[in-house]
């Protein structure tokens, strides 16, 4: 029969460092900190560092999105 090997998935390659994390949303260190440390944000930990993926910076900030309101009247 066919042999069914298990890929393990692969880590992004678009991965940042906390300073670039913080430089990517235009916001201080300390909040990129605080989002890890309070598991807000997906994180990669490498040994004793910690990198986060552009793509999910992308979607935190997607999911973060406030429409307008319909009913807004000058």
């Amino acid at each position: 029969g066919a042999k069914v090997v298990a890929s393990s998935p692969t880590p992004p390659a678009d991965l940042l460092d906390v300073t670039d994390a913080a430089r990517h949303l235009g916001t201080p260190v300390r909040f990129i900190r605080r989002l890890v440390a309070e598991r807000r944000i997906r994180f990669y930990k490498i040994g004793r560092y910690v990198r986060i993926d552009s793509h999910d910076l992308d979607h935190f900030v997607q999911d973060g999105r406030i429409e307008p309101s319909s009913d807004w009247r000058r």
